[in-house]
C-alpha cells in the first residue's frame, strides 16, 4: 500500500468522522451565533431607553442613586452596584435585611444621566436571551456548556485534517475554481473545500476561544482560590463596618490606584467575595484594546481606604481576551459585518459537508477509480 495514499485516508477519516460528530452542534452555534454578533444593535433596537446614547452626569453622585435605591426597604442592604461600559446605566442590587449572603431580591436600574430610576424589561424572556441559552449551554447547564466546549475542540480537530487533505486535492486544480458543469457532488465539493480554505483561520479562532470561553467557571474559582482568598485572609475584617464610606470615595480611591481603568462592579461588606468589612472593585481598561483587561481591588469598608490591588494572571486575562475575538465586538460594526459573513461562509461549508456526508456511499459504489482522489477530499 502507498504510504502516501493510506495517510491521506487516516486523515480523511479523522476528518468525516470529526466533522460528522459536531456538525448538527456547530451549525446550532453558528445559527445562535449571527444575531448575538449583533446583540447591542439589537438590544438598542428593542429598548431604545435602556440602551440610549451619552455620557453620565460627573454632578451626579452614586450614593444618591443607591440611597434611592434603599428608600422603599426598611432593613435594605446594598449587595452590589454594576456598572454599564457601554451604556450610561448603573445597576443596584438590594438585599432585605435577613435575607442570605448573595440573594439579591430587588434590583434597581439608574440612567446616569439625569439620576431616575428606570424601568426594566422583563428578564430570560426575549429572543436575544433564548439564542444566548442556546449558544452557550443548550438550557442544559454546565453539562452542556463543556458538551459545546468539546464540539469546539472537534472543530479545531476537522479544520486540521481538512487542510492536510487540501493540499493534494488542489494539486490538480486551480485555486477557487468550482466545477459547475460537473455533477452536483463536485460542485458542492468545490463549493465545500473553496469555502473552508478561506475561512480557515476564523474557524479556528472562533471555534478555540469558544471552547476556551466554556472554562470560565472553573478559571473563576481557580482564581478565587489562589489569589483572592489570601487576599481576603491577609485582610481580614470580622466586624462589618459601623457606617459605610462614601461609594464615590471608594470608587475614586480604587480607580486612583490603577490609572487608565474604571470601576465596573463593586461588591459591599457581607458579600463572600468581598468578606464581612470590605468592598471588592472590579476593573477594567479604558480603551477598546484594554476593556478586557481587569484587575480588582480590596478596599476597607469605612474608610474606603485601598487595602490591595490583586492582579488577574495571565490565564484569566487570556480567557476574557479571547471572548472579543469569539464575537468580534471589538472593532465596531464593520468587523461584526465581516464576522457574521464568515458565519455565514461556515453554515454552508457545515450544510455542504453535511450533504457530501450523506451522499457520499451512493457515490462509492458507482463512481469511477479516476475520481477516488477527489471523494477521498470530501468532508
Amino acid at each position: 500500500m502507498n504510504p502516501k495514499s493510506s495517510t491521506i485516508r487516516v486523515w480523511r477519516a479523522v476528518h468525516t468522522w470529526s466533522s460528522v460528530a459536531a456538525t448538527m452542534f456547530l451549525l446550532l452555534l453558528c445559527i445562535t451565533g449571527l444575531p448575538l454578533i449583533f446583540h447591542e444593535e439589537i438590544e438598542h433596537w428593542q429598548e431604545p431607553d435602556m440602551h440610549a446614547e451619552g455620557k453620565a452626569d460627573p454632578t451626579l453622585a452614586i450614593d444618591a442613586m443607591v440611597t434611592q435605591a434603599l428608600a422603599p426597604l426598611r432593613d435594605g442592604r446594598v449587595r452590589f452596584v454594576i456598572f454599564d461600559r457601554d451604556h450610561p446605566l448603573v445597576t443596584v442590587g438590594i438585599a432585605a435585611g435577613g435575607a442570605e449572603d448573595g440573594e439579591v431580591l430587588q434590583t434597581h436600574i439608574f440612567d446616569t444621566r439625569t439620576g431616575h430610576a428606570v424601568e426594566p424589561h422583563a428578564e430570560d424572556a426575549g429572543f436575544m436571551d433564548v439564542m444566548l441559552r442556546l449558544h452557550t449551554d443548550m438550557y442544559a447547564g454546565q453539562p452542556g456548556l463543556y458538551f459545546l466546549g468539546a464540539m469546539g475542540a472537534l472543530l479545531a480537530i476537522s479544520i486540521v485534517s481538512g487542510v492536510l487533505l487540501y493540499g493534494p486535492f488542489m494539486r490538480k486544480h486551480a485555486f477557487g475554481s468550482v466545477r459547475t458543469k460537473r455533477a452536483r457532488r463536485l460542485y458542492w465539493l468545490d463549493i465545500h473545500n473553496l469555502l473552508g480554505i478561506v475561512t480557515v483561520t476564523w474557524a479556528m479562532v472562533v471555534g478555540l476561544t469558544g471552547a476556551i470561553n466554556t472554562l470560565e467557571k472553573p478559571v473563576g474559582a481557580f482564581w478565587r482560590a489562589n489569589s483572592l482568598t489570601p487576599a481576603l485572609q491577609e485582610h481580614a475584617n470580622p466586624t462589618p463596618p459601623h457606617a459605610l464610606a462614601r461609594i464615590q470615595d471608594v470608587i475614586t480611591s480604587a480607580e486612583h490606584a490603577a490609572p487608565d481603568m474604571e470601576v465596573i462592579s463593586l461588591l459591599f461588606p457581607g458579600q463572600a467575595l468581598a468578606g464581612p468589612g470590605n468592598f471588592l472593585a472590579v476593573m477594567s481598561g479604558t480603551e477598546a484594546l484594554t476593556a478586557r483587561l481587569f484587575k480588582t481591588a480590596l478596599l476597607d469598608g469605612e474608610t474606603g481606604r485601598l487595602l490591595e490591588l490583586i492582579e488577574m494572571p495571565w490565564y484569566v486575562q487570556a480567557l476574557y481576551l479571547s471572548q472579543p475575538l469569539h464575537f468580534g465586538d471589538y472593532g465596531g460594526l464593520p468587523l461584526k459585518i465581516i464576522w457574521a459573513l464568515l458565519d455565514l461562509a461556515t453554515i454552508v461549508v457545515l450544510c455542504s459537508g453535511l450533504y457530501l456526508w450523506c451522499t457520499r456511499r451512493r457515490h462509492k459504489a458507482g463512481m469511477p477509480p479516476r475520481h477516488a482522489a477527489e471523494r477521498h477530499s470530501a468532508a
